[in-house]
């Protein structure tokens, strides 16, 4: 795999039962670069470790006067140099191509799973821990995956250097054999607490990045009520505590490195104190000395390595391990078969085509129903279960939660009797489209903004009109003609997240593109929560309209979008305890009216006390009212 091939067709399918599981099926996918990273290290270090031949035999060389030898080392020399800097040159090469295409494989993993769970994501994981892991997790993944192909070159040319002294001069050679595997397994009992303490780092860390987002996500609100200072306050104190524990962790790798230099000077200092006596009694040569010398000074490089790879499997250990748990998360219920279905039809492309889904789409947990073809308006009174509702009804099952029907792991709905989180992603997404209550506007021009996956049938022209876009277009065109640009308001470039644009604005432009889809079914989650009465009414009007013959589901408690709805469902407490129009409910359920007119106990009491009611016990006149207001509206 070459940097130019970026990104993967297809990054495979990772074993996630554990972190070295998981850096293990990395290694494996990646193992021509890793043996073609070895072989280049083992021509960098092979020559490296071979100067001390030279070396030595020109030092014998003079000792004998001879000039032909002399001059055959220098040659060995220049060509040890030469092979020296082309091997380091392509294991540099080959190495960091390991880190890029191993970083990149990661990445492509975690982006799959971003859109694979889409907003459920953040409820299964903190916000701060998945940024954590696609960014610090992902490097230090990455060094690990490029380090072990110059550890192993390390490691055989150590051995073989060894071997070879042995065979050469078996005093000397015996006591390097015996040092230097000493010195690579002498720093083993302080890698646990080194690894301890990096983990500590990484979640203050964690836990600070997460306090940064909220706050930076919630600065409107906080310099509202003159929080700044407070959360500032918190952050300094999380900042320190991650200065703190970085200097612990920093403190017991300084320890070992300065293991790593210390023992190999002090095996250097016996061999040579050995090697001297040796050289005195005549039992072996200087030029032999000489070499042997050279051989341990020369094998302090590849120890380096093995320092290296201790530090970046310690680091990469706990990463991979958080990396495995975001890429375990599913959208299918726990232990259900749906789980084995998604696994299976996202394994590759040449999955067996599915039938299109529709027909009525129903929510197991809570028992609401929208039949197809119908807009359905859905009042849950608590917007956290709405929030659930609207995960389940696009195919992300939720967990121990209020709103869940009192279920653990409530399963995602069905559509046509089928459970969207046991069919594969791409089939689910194609029925059922959901937007959420804060949609997302990506910085670009309007018409890359409604460039979006489409049936055709409705033009973008159709659904700004029906979204009542016709002031944004205004404001766009101001814009453009303020840039000195004829290229018209759809060619006008919106900022990062819609910041140039007022909330309302930027909630009918998510609307706008979420019709142009115009998916089998469309859920709205509070669509028209940021616009005034008169715009929600014309909003109603317009998705009513362009939706008519596709099911559409709104979860809200306007009483606007409510009676224009065919159908609207009460959904307290996580159940279904009503059916029918806004008006019939108004009149049949107290619990709903309170929740759409915001009437508490205390208010209901004392109308029911103070003004007539009709047969059913309900206040005729209060119904009146709101029905007057929604005609004023419409």
């Amino acid at each position: 795999m070459h940097i130019r091939d970026l990104p993967y067709p297809d990054p495979g399918r990772p074993d996630v039962r554990s972190g070295p599981r998981f850096l293990f099926w990395l290694g494996r996918n990646q193992l021509g670069g890793q043996v073609k990273a070895a072989l280049w290290g083992l021509v960098h270090m092979a020559a490296l470790v071979s100067f001390p031949i030279a070396i030595g035999f020109g030092v014998q060389a003079v000792v004998d006067r001879s000039g032909s030898r002399l001059a055959m080392a220098g040659a060995l020399m220049v060509g040890l140099t030469v092979l020296t800097a082309l091997g380091d040159a392509m294991l540099h090469r080959a190495a960091v191509t390991n880190w890029i295409t191993a970083a990149a494989r990661v990445q492509q993993l975690l982006a799959r799973k971003a859109v694979e769970l889409g907003s459920a994501l953040t409820r299964k994981v903190a916000a701060g821990e998945v940024v954590a892991v696609s960014t610090g997790d992902v490097e230090k993944i990455g060094w690990f995956v490029e380090a072990l192909s110059r550890f192993t070159a390390a490691a055989i040319t150590t051995v073989a250097v060894c071997v070879a002294l042995v065979l050469y001069q078996p005093a000397l050679g015996v006591v390097v054999a015996v040092g230097v595997p000493a010195l690579a397994l002498a720093v083993l009992p302080l890698l646990p607490r080194a690894a301890r303490r990096a983990d500590e780092q990484r979640e203050k860390a964690g836990r600070a990045t997460e306090l940064a987002s909220d706050t930076v996500a919630g600065l409107r609100v906080l310099r509202g009520i003159g929080g700044e200072e407070l959360f500032l306050g918190r952050y300094r104190h999380a900042s320190q505590e991650v200065r703190v524990a970085a200097v612990r962790s920093a403190r017991m790798w300084a320890l070992i490195a300065a293991v790593q230099v210390a023992l190999p000077g002090l095996l250097l200092i016996g061999v040579v104190w050995y090697g001297a006596s040796l050289a005195r009694d005549g039992r072996i040569e200087v030029g032999e000395l000489v070499t042997v010398y050279s051989a341990v000074t020369f094998l302090l490089f590849p120890l380096r390595h093995f320092e290296e790879i201790a530090m970046a499997y310690s680091f990469s250990r706990p990463s991979a391990r958080r990396a495995a748990r975001v890429l375990a998360l599913h959208r299918s219920s726990p232990g259900s078969e749906g789980a084995v279905a998604v696994e299976g039809g996202e394994r590759g492309e040449a999955q067996e085509a599915i039938a299109p889904l529709g027909g009525d789409l129903y929510d197991p947990a809570s028992g609401m129903l929208a039949p197809s073809g119908l807009l359905t308006a859905v009042v849950c009174g608590d917007p956290d279960a709405a929030g659930r509702l609207a995960d389940r009804l696009g195919g992300h099952p939720t967990h121990d939660g209020p709103g869940d029907g009192g279920q653990a792991g409530a399963p995602s709905a069905l559509l046509g009797g089928v459970a969207l989180d046991e069919v594969p992603l791409t089939t689910a997404r194609a029925a059922v489209l959901v937007q959420d209550k804060d949609p997302v506007l990506l910085s670009g021009a309007l018409a890359e903004l409604l460039d979006v996956p489409r049936s055709g049938e409705v033009s973008a022209e159709k659904a700004l009109e029906a979204a009542q876009c016709g002031d944004v277009l205004d404001a766009l065109a101001q814009a453009s003609a303020a840039e000195a640009d004829d290229a018209g308001p759809m060619r006008t470039r919106i900022t990062e997240r819609g910041r140039s644009l007022s909330g309302g604005q930027r909630q009918r432009l998510a609307l706008a593109r979420s019709l142009v889809t115009d998916p089998e079914v469309l859920v709205l989650d509070e669509p028209t929560s940021a616009v005034d009465s008169h715009t929600e009414a014309r909003i109603a009007d317009g998705v009513r309209r362009l939706r008519a013959g596709r099911t559409t589901i709104v979860l809200t408690s306007s009483p606007l979008l409510l009676d224009r709805a065919d159908r609207v469902v009460f959904v307290p407490d996580g159940a279904a305890a009503g059916v029918g129009t806004h008006r019939e409910l108004l009149g049949t359920d107290p619990a709903y009216r309170a929740v759409v007119t915001r009437e508490t106990e205390d208010e209901a009491t004392a109308r029911r006390a103070g003004r007539g009611t009709g047969p059913a016990g309900h206040d005729l006149k209060d119904i009146g009212r709101i029905e007057e207001q929604i005609e004023e509206s419409a």
